[in-house]
């Protein structure tokens, strides 16, 4: 029994997809039917259907025109671009009977042949005599906006092979010069025939180099030069996924307000706030909503908002130092963080217990933190100290913030909000303060920079100054 059902070539305009077309359909039992999913043809501009499936009937059901190719004879596929039907990647990626052929090519390369082709209106050459030429101007923001779609595409292809066990034929533009490559291909695809020679009805259009090409290329080559190729200011983060935490969301009644509480941060201050939106009735709060009945107090609320609330790293981590770990919500924690870190802390809450002897064990919390979340403890990344940027991003698994405040500008930034839903605006409470020590009791330049180290995505992605 074949291998492949059909197949799906991954590729973007001007990278060679054209020539691996024909390549493929030279295959003596193999089909490659152009773009099929392309949302403004069907197949190829002047086509009106493919295997009897105009473009109405696709977009209306695009699985009926897979089941097409796969039921056609011999195998058949089809060219696929980051901008095409999201639907049909979906299902061919999940697919282990599609074959996925990944094409690529130096974006520079494409980026440029791509204006060329804008500039002559030339997208395939069959005849030199025709060939048209044009220098042309590289932008640097339109070729990073080129770029990052390239990599997004290519990161989501890679991802989805790889949670799903499954693996490519990678294929490079200079490739399709190669009959070994090609006929390494028809074997990956487990058909029979093999090609004799790469034909001769499509031309490289424009094989001079860039230099050549473009107008401004110092330019180009200075632009070329400031983007970080191998990623070398990208932060590490090797936290695990969070789930959206539905169930610790707050939700007015009256007031069309949902609160997202991040742990460790300003939570209690304003569940009481939101209460006292609702006339000073904590009970008319939703808590502990399913997902089912979120929704519905969402579809009941038209303009409802949805908020959370960022607290200053060293802040949420000194709060959670005390409640839970000097307070003794985490016991077994407070007790591996004694006897493995040496964090000088008293056995038991409340234990005698000097100011020396809590900065100490501050900077070495700290040090845990940098660990921990770097899956280095074999303890959990609790909520209450995972990165503010993990939660967030947990949260949009369900549905994202419409506004993420800072603890610093929490009585503007909430009465305004009450405004806007037509409430009166009750004053903030004030929150409870760390014990036995604050924060400013201790806090210098190396508890600073301790803290930046554990939590370097929440001050880079948010922007974070040092402390007050």
């Amino acid at each position: 029994m074949p291998q492949f059902d059909y197949f799906i070539l991954l590729a973007e305009m001007r990278t060679g997809s054209n020539l691996l077309e024909a390549h493929l359909n030279a295959l003596d039992g193999v089909a490659c039917l152009g773009e099929v999913f392309n949302p403004v043809f069907i197949a190829y501009p002047n086509a009106d259907e493919c295997l009897g499936i105009d473009k109405a009937a696709r977009d209306a059901d695009p699985l009926a025109l897979i089941e097409a190719i796969r039921s056609a004879e011999g195998l058949n596929g089809f060219r696929f671009f980051h901008d095409h039907d999201q639907r049909v990647l979906e299902l061919a990626l999940a697919d282990p009977r599609c074959a996925k052929i990944v094409l690529s090519r130096n974006p520079a390369e494409s980026y440029v042949s791509f204006k060329i082709a804008q500039a002559t209106g030339q997208w395939k050459l069959t005849d030199v005599r025709r060939r048209k030429e044009e220098r042309v101007t590289f932008d640097a923001d339109e070729f990073e906006a080129h770029l990052e779609a390239l990599q997004s595409f290519q990161l989501r292809v890679m991802r989805a092979l790889q949670v799903t066990g499954q693996t490519a034929f990678y294929i490079d533009y200079e490739d399709l010069q190669s009959l070994d490559v090609l006929n390494g291909l028809a074997s990956y695809l487990g058909v029979g025939a093999r090609l004799s020679d790469l034909g001769q009805k499509l031309k490289v259009q424009n094989p001079e180099p860039l230099s050549e090409k473009v107008g401004n290329f110092d330019q180009m080559a200075e632009t070329l030069a400031r983007l970080d190729r191998f990623n070398l200011s990208r932060t590490p983060n090797f936290e695990p996924r969070r789930g959206p935490q539905v169930p610790s969301f707050i939700a007015g009644e009256a007031a069309p307000l949902l609160y997202m509480p991040i742990k460790g941060g300003p939570e209690r201050q304003v569940t009481q706030w939101l209460a006292a939106l609702e006339g000073g009735r904590p009970k008319d709060l939703h808590r502990k909503l399913g997902q089912k009945e979120l929704r519905q107090w969402m579809r009941a609320r038209p303009g409802h908002r949805s908020f959370t609330v960022l607290r200053h790293p060293v802040a949420r981590a000194h709060a959670v130092f005390c409640d839970k770990i000097l307070g003794g919500g985490f016991a077994e924690i407070r007790k591996i963080l004694r006897q493995r870190y040496k964090l000088p802390i008293p056995g038991t809450p409340g234990g005698a217990y000097a100011l020396d002897q809590h900065r100490e064990a501050f900077l070495g919390f700290l040090g845990f933190l940098k660990a921990n979340l770097a899956q280095q403890t074999g303890l959990r990344i609790d909520p209450h100290w995972a990165s503010q940027a993990a939660v967030i991003e947990g949260f949009g698994q369900f549905c994202p913030p419409d506004l993420v405040l800072r603890e610093e500008e929490l009585p503007e930034e909430l009465a305004r909000l009450a405004s806007r839903c037509g409430h009166s605006v009750p004053a903030l409470p004030e929150g409870p303060q760390d014990s036995p020590f604050t924060l400013a009791q201790i806090y210098d330049a190396q508890i600073e920079a301790a803290a930046a180290e554990a939590y370097a995505r929440d001050y880079l992605l948010f922007g974070f100054a040092p402390w007050r």
